[in-house]
């Protein structure tokens, strides 16, 4: 029996692969060469599931992959049904902002436009404030919007701020803050859970060797 794992490229792979070869878990191909969507490990015991960063929750919930590794605020913005989520990895930091022109009031009683992605967290964000907004869900380039008049601000993760203000934006205030998370299917871990289990542990022990 084999256990899968849903990683997304890029960053959070890069970031989790020192974490799962302290728990001896390794590729046996890179995502960045392969044309394969399921990459085998060198121990024969864990397949690696390569999805989209938005797509990791869902598989895990559904069960195509047993375990995976996403960021807290794909994770918010999912739900978490049907994952438990043991370990804050600790990497791939970042925050959930509302962001736009420097000038921009975000306290004013006319009803917002936000441009986002993340429509659940943007809708609880502005709800527990009692302010009114209108969402608009977009993918790609959120820093468009702003820019051509298609919302007043936008509610994206921030990492370095680079792009922002390149495109005159500032982020101007706190959403969450978000760093990748190891989440488990509910079903898998009582099915698997002599495999599970001691990955867990190890990549909790190499997380707080860190």
């Amino acid at each position: 029996m084999s256990l899968r794992i849903a990683l997304s490229k890029g960053r959070i792979f890069d970031d989790t692969m020192p974490l799962l070869a302290a728990a001896d878990i390794h590729p046996a191909e890179s995502p960045e060469t392969s044309r394969k969507l399921i990459l085998p490990s060198t121990c024969g015991k864990v397949e690696f599931l390569i999805v989209r960063a938005s797509d990791v929750a869902t598989y895990v919930q559904h069960g195509g992959a047993d375990l995976g590794v996403v960021g807290k605020d794909v994770l918010l913005e999912h739900g978490g049904e049907g994952l438990i989520e043991p370990l804050d990895l600790g990497i791939a930091a970042c925050k959930l902002m509302v962001c736009g022109p420097a000038n921009l009031d975000l306290s004013n009683t006319k009803r917002l436009r936000i441009a986002t992605k993340y429509t659940a967290c943007a809708r609880s964000h502005f709800a527990a404030s009692a302010r009114q907004v209108e969402i608009i869900k977009l993918y790609g380039s959120m820093e468009l919007a702003p820019l051509t008049g298609l919302a007043d601000a936008i509610v994206d993760v921030v990492d370095t701020g680079n792009t922002l203000r390149a495109n005159g934006l500032e982020a101007l205030e706190h959403v969450a803050d978000s760093t990748a998370r190891l989440v488990v299917n509910r079903v898998s871990m009582k099915i698997s859970h002599e495999l599970i289990a001691p990955i867990v542990e190890r990549l909790r022990a190499a997380v707080e060797e860190r």
